[in-house]
């Protein structure tokens, strides 16, 4: 996993949004862009965000392309997270 891609995609307000959305279940990428009050294009550049920090998922069903989220990277983030703050907690303790 990529920490600085993930964090990047989290960094934004509009990217956590999405994730939360896709944390209640599979959407569409025009349902989602009908969540927000920007262009296309602003979207697309969200989705490719997410996607390259593989928070999301995608399949194609016709014309449609569904995006989920990844629970594996979330999951994984945490734990490193957590690993990170146990650790500190560690370093700061007086023998």
């Amino acid at each position: 996993m990529a920490h600085n891609l993930v964090f990047k995609a989290l960094a934004d307000p509009t990217r956590r949004e999405i994730l939360r959305l896709l944390g209640k279940g599979e959407m569409t990428a025009g349902r989602l862009a009908e969540r927000f009050d920007m262009t296309k294009p602003s979207v697309s550049h969200h989705f490719a965000v997410l996607k390259e920090a593989d928070l999301v998922s995608t399949r194609r069903e016709g014309q449609q392309i569904f995006y989920a989220l990844n629970a594996t990277v979330m999951q994984e983030m945490m734990t490193w997270l957590w690993d990170l703050l146990r650790d500190g907690e560690k370093g700061r303790k007086k023998p």
